[in-house]
C-alpha cells in the first residue's frame, strides 16, 4: 500500500511540472496574438509565483487541516480549472486572472509533498521525485508543439495538459483513503522503504523522525532568527539564485530560439524542453549519485556542468551548439535543488533544518518571481541575446554564496 502511496505521490509531481513548461513554450505564439511586448511573459510568471509564495506560507496550516491527501487534490483541481481557463483566454488580462489559481494551487502541491516524502520515505526518493517533475516539466512543451505543429493555437496545448490534470484530480480523489496521518504512517513507511530498497541507512531515518518530533514539539523560529543563524543567509541567497537561474532558462528558452535563432515558434518550443529533459535525467542519475558523492560534491557537480553549458549559450557557433547548452544547463540544474535541501540538517542540525528549508521555498519562489522578469525588461529594450550573460552572473552569486556556507563550516 504505502509503494502504491509512493507512486501517487510521483503522478503527482509529474503533474505538478506539466504546466510549469507551457507557459515559455507557447509564449512565442500569444504575445504577438495578444499585440502585449515579449515582456510580459514576466507578468504572467510573477503572477503565478506570488500565488504559489502565499499558499506555501499556508500549507502547513492547511495539510494539518485537511490532511496532505486532501491538499493535493484539492490544489491539483485548482490548477485544472486554471489551465482550462487558460485554454478558453482571448486577452493578456485574462492569461493574468487564470495566473491566480494557477499559483495557488502549485504552492500548496509542491510544499505538502516535499513535507510529505521528507518524513515518510528514504531520502533518495528526493531526488527522484523532483525527477518526476521534470518528466512532466519535459513533456508539457511537447504537447503544446504537437498542438502548434498540428495546425491547432496555443489555446489546444493547455486544454490537452488540463484534460490530464482533470484524469490525476480523479486518482487523487479515489487514492484518499491510502493517505494516513504522520502519525501513524510515518514509522511503517519508513521501515517498509527501507528494508524492501534496503539502500538507506538506520540514522537515515532516525534523523526523518527526530525532524518531525523536534518540528512537533519546540517552539517554531521567527523569520528574524532564522537569519540570525550562522550560514541562513549564504544558503537563501544560493537558493534563490538556482531557483532564479532555472525558471529564466526554462521561460525564456523559446523566445531566445526564435529571436535571436531565428527558428520557427513550433520548433522552438520542441527544442525548449530539452532543457527539462536534461533536469529529468540528470535527477535520475543523481539519485544514484548520491550514493558517492555527498551534497557539496553534488552541488558543485551541477554548478560545473551549468557553467559550460553557458558557455556554449555564448559562442557564435548556431543553433546545435545552443541546444547542447541548453541541454547542458539542464543537467547542471538537475542536482542543486534537492541537494540544496537535503544538506541543510547536516548544515544546521535537526531542530532548524524544518524552519529553514520553510524559508529557502519562499526564497525559492522569491527568485522564480523576480528574475525572470527582469529578464524580459532585458530582451525587450535591450536584447534577448544577453540571456547568456544573465544566467551567468547568476550563477556566479549562487557559486559565492555556497562555497562561502562551505568555508564557514570548515573554518
Amino acid at each position: 500500500m504505502f509503494h502504491l502511496l509512493l507512486a501517487v505521490i510521483y503522478l503527482s509531481f509529474i503533474s505538478l511540472g506539466l504546466p510549469d513548461s507551457l507557459l515559455g513554450s507557447a509564449w512565442p505564439s500569444i504575445y504577438p496574438e495578444f499585440q502585449v511586448p515579449v515582456s510580459y511573459a514576466g507578468m504572467v510568471s510573477m503572477v503565478i509565483a506570488l500565488g504559489t509564495i502565499i499558499s506555501s506560507l499556508q500549507s502547513d496550516r492547511l495539510t494539518k487541516k485537511l490532511g496532505t491527501g486532501k491538499v493535493t487534490a484539492i490544489s491539483v483541481a485548482m490548477t485544472a480549472l486554471a489551465l482550462f481557463g487558460f485554454s478558453t483566454s482571448r486577452s493578456f488580462l485574462m492569461l493574468l486572472f487564470w495566473a491566480i489559481p494557477y499559483g495557488l494551487g502549485a504552492g500548496s502541491v509542491d510544499a505538502s509533498l516535499n513535507n510529505y516524502v521528507a518524513l515518510h520515505y528514504a531520502s533518495r526518493h528526493m531526488s527522484w521525485l523532483h525527477c518526476m517533475w521534470g518528466v512532466g516539466a519535459s513533456l508539457g512543451p511537447y504537447i503544446m508543439g504537437y498542438a502548434l505543429s498540428g495546425g491547432q493555437s496555443w489555446n489546444m496545448g493547455y486544454w490537452y495538459v488540463a484534460l490530464l490534470q482533470i484524469a490525476l484530480t480523479v486518482i487523487l480523489i479515489f487514492s484518499l483513503p491510502l493517505w494516513k496521518k504522520p502519525s501513524e504512517a510515518g514509522p511503517s513507511i519508513s521501515k517498509a522503504d527501507s528494508s524492501g530498497e534496503g539502500t538507506d541507512t538506520s540514522a537515515d531515518i532516525s534523523a526523518d523522525r527526530s525532524s518531525s518530533k523536534v518540528s512537533t514539539e519546540e517552539k517554531p523560529l521567527s523569520l528574524k532568527e532564522i537569519f540570525r543563524i550562522p550560514g541562513a543567509k549564504e544558503i537563501m541567497a544560493a537558493f534563490f539564485c538556482y531557483c532564479a537561474l532555472e525558471q529564466t532558462a526554462g521561460l525564456w528558452a523559446s523566445s531566445y530560439f526564435v529571436l535571436h535563432l531565428n527558428l520557427d515558434a513550433k520548433t522552438a518550443a520542441s527544442f525548449a524542453s530539452l532543457f527539462f529533459i536534461g533536469i529529468t535525467a540528470g535527477r535520475a542519475v543523481s539519485g544514484f549519485l548520491t550514493i558517492k558523492l555527498n551534497d557539496s560534491q553534488m552541488i558543485r557537480l551541477g554548478q560545473s556542468f551549468v557553467l559550460f553549458g553557458i558557455l556554449l549559450l555564448f559562442l557564435p557557433l548556431g543553433k546545435t551548439t545552443a541546444i547542447g547548452g541548453l541541454i547542458l544547463i539542464g543537467l547542471g540544474c538537475a542536482p542543486i535543488y534537492p541537494c540544496i535541501i537535503h544538506s541543510t540538517p547536516e548544515h544546521f542540525g535537526a531542530d532548524k533544518s524544518q524552519a529553514i528549508i520553510g524559508v529557502q521555498m519562499a526564497c525559492a519562489y522569491t527568485g522564480l518571481c523576480i528574475m525572470p522578469p527582469i529578464f524580459g525588461l532585458i530582451a525587450n529594450h535591450i536584447s534577448v541575446a544577453l540571456l547568456p550573460v544573465y544566467l551567468f552572473i547568476i550563477l556566479a552569486v549562487m557559486v559565492f554564496m555556497h562555497e562561502k556556507l562551505v568555508r564557514r563550516e570548515l573554518s
